[in-house]
């Protein structure tokens, strides 16, 4: 039995792994950056999710990551937003997530160029969450 994705152990785990991940590390060496992602209701889901997570030269950077409380905002350089449905989807490869942006299935606040140039870096991201033994909703 997984953990259930976004939880509080979940994200722990993701950190594990996304530190752990060699392909990550390499396609992200020049990376620096935050995010909030947040996972809007739908199918299963019927709260809002937001997860902050900080980025840094292939590892989680020195801010950590971790679930954002509700009502809790955070100064982020890139929010990326999409309902729990296209999340699966994304999880799912069924989707990738700058072709997600261009489709609409998700929204991006901060440079779109900079996050253009570092597609390598998202797919390995989504591969960690892939590797990350996750329960969905």
């Amino acid at each position: 039995m997984g953990l259930l994705f976004a939880s509080p152990e979940w994200v722990n785990a993701y950190v594990e792994t996304v530190n752990g991940s060699k392909a990550y590390e390499d396609a992200a060496k020049t990376w620096e950056g935050d995010f909030v992602f947040v996972i809007t209701p739908a199918d299963n889901l019927d709260h809002e999710i937001r997860m902050y997570i900080d980025l840094y030269h292939g590892k989680i950077g020195p801010k950590g990551a971790r679930i954002l409380n509700e009502g809790e905002e955070v100064e982020s350089e890139f929010v990326y937003s999409g309902p729990y449905n296209n999340w699966v989807k994304l999880i799912e490869k069924k989707v990738d997530p700058i072709q997600g942006l261009m489709q609409g299935k998700f929204k991006l606040k901060g440079n779109m160029g900079k996050v253009m140039r570092a597609v390598k870096a998202a797919q390995e991201l989504v591969n960690c969450v892939i590797a990350t033994d996750t329960d969905l909703y």
